[in-house]
């Protein structure tokens, strides 16, 4: 049986288990279910899925659900963790919520699960209110999501708190399962004058083949500041299709950054809706990869209000006969006047084997804005390679501080600094060095 088969045949079986038939998320999913048997998984042939195939990942038989709970112990997963600082924890293993490994909150704040949210009448009017409510629903990934979502985080900051520590939101996926697929859905709600960082990591534990389609919705209410890391660092047979939607109120601030070095096929869609003035958002990434990886970028960001201002800057590093995408798109509406927009996205290949699609686009309908985009794809400075060699610089190494410092730009606006000790680490590892110091 075809996967979409599976799916669709499992989605009764599945409201039976979780849901009343008369409760209001029923016909959210059964809408979503529809469009997604409609549409069906995205293929080459749409504009927006040109270089990105899922037809080898669609050919594993994985299982839509886990057929039994299975326990992961800390020593085991200790090291994705960041463990120097204290933090909030959100765990799941295989889909399903790990109690032990969590350390979550209803004091002053709330960091639980998307099962409580949806399923408690304590939640109802948050769910109503925000719920599926900016996540694209003509997009089938996302509606299959949708019309799954039952399992994932839930975070809720009250007006003018500031998080004393960062927030993890752990994946693991266990191998129990020949092939898997999970679909998480998160809810992060930040009040006015409230302030977050959130770390985001999906991570297999074996090489057993896993799909995971992931959704998140994010809410900036008026001078919030969200701070996102997504780290997806995952073995090759892992596939990861991450939809996030934000959405800013006046005077909010948002920053994401996406660090891509693992994985089989990785594609990340992050689109920013701006709903007041003086909203800033920034979009950053690194991606290094190599053998037959492919990591996919697709961003939006729809400046819609006036003097806000949005920045983007991803950079990529290619080996082997990896493939690489970036498709960035600014959208400045007619009342969007005073916008100020930049785009920047270089690429480095180390290899003759290695592709990238490069495709920003500028869109913009107001006469008074300030808008820039750029795009750069070549090699190491072999100049610059040669000066560091000259100084007793070995080959290797100044191939790697060359790639550090291209990175650098990225890495230095981490603000969690034991995050950024652990993305420095990674670097050196993806470069195959011990440079013997942190970004």
């Amino acid at each position: 049986m075809e996967l979409k088969e599976k799916i669709l045949s499992s989605f009764m079986a599945f409201e039976e288990k979780i849901a009343d038939v008369n409760n209001d998320l029923h016909d959210i999913r059964t809408s979503a279910i529809k469009h997604f048997e409609n549409k069906g998984f995205p293929t080459k042939k749409e504009e927006a899925w040109k270089y990105t195939s899922l037809n080898a990942i669609l050919k594993n038989d994985f299982s839509v659900f886990p057929k039994k709970e299975n326990t992961v112990e800390f020593a085991d997963v200790k090291k994705y963790f960041l463990n120097e600082v204290d933090t909030y924890k959100v765990v799941f293993i295989d889909g399903k919520f790990s109690s032990h490994l969590s350390s979550t909150t209803h004091d002053g704040l709330d960091v639980c699960l998307m099962s409580s949210a949806l399923n408690k009448p304590k939640y109802k009017m948050y769910i109503d209110e925000y719920f599926n409510k900016i996540a694209n629903k003509d997009d089938s990934l996302t509606s299959l999501n949708t019309a799954f979502s039952q399992e994932g985080a839930y975070v809720n900051i009250p007006k003018s708190k500031v998080v004393d520590k960062p927030i993890e939101i752990l994946y693991f996926s266990t191998g129990s399962e020949a092939a898997l697929m999970t679909q998480p859905r998160n809810l992060i709600l930040v009040g006015e004058n409230a302030h977050v960082q959130i770390v985001e990591r999906h991570q297999s534990l074996n090489s057993n083949p896993v799909l995971t389609n992931s959704v998140t919705e994010i809410f900036a209410q008026k001078r919030a500041i969200v701070d996102y890391y997504k780290v997806q660092n995952d073995l090759q047979t892992a596939n990861l299709i991450d939809n996030t939607y934000i959405a800013q109120k006046q005077d909010s601030h948002v920053s994401v950054h996406t660090f891509s070095f693992g994985g089989n096929i990785t594609r990340n869609n992050l689109n920013f809706y701006h709903q007041g003035e003086h909203i800033d958002s920034t979009l950053k990434g690194i991606t290094i990869i190599g053998d037959k990886q492919h990591v996919d970028h697709y961003t939006l960001v729809q400046h819609a209000t006036p003097n806000c201002e949005s920045h983007q800057n991803y950079k990529t590093i290619l080996d082997g006969s990896a493939t690489g995408v970036f498709n960035g798109k600014i959208f400045v509406e007619k009342e969007a006047q005073k916008t100020d927009a930049f785009q920047q996205n270089n690429n480095i290949l180390l290899s003759d084997k290695a592709t990238i699609n490069a495709k920003p686009q500028l869109e913009i309908f107001a006469d008074d804005v300030k808008c820039s985009h750029g795009c750069t794809i070549g090699q190491l400075d072999e100049s610059a390679m040669f000066y560091m060699q000259q100084r007793g610089i070995g080959k290797k190494e100044a191939k790697a501080l060359l790639m550090y410092a291209f990175t650098s730009e990225v890495t230095n606006s981490v603000k969690i600094p034991e995050l950024k000790s652990k993305i420095a680490r990674i670097i050196a590892d993806k470069l195959g060095v011990n440079m013997g110091f942190d970004l």
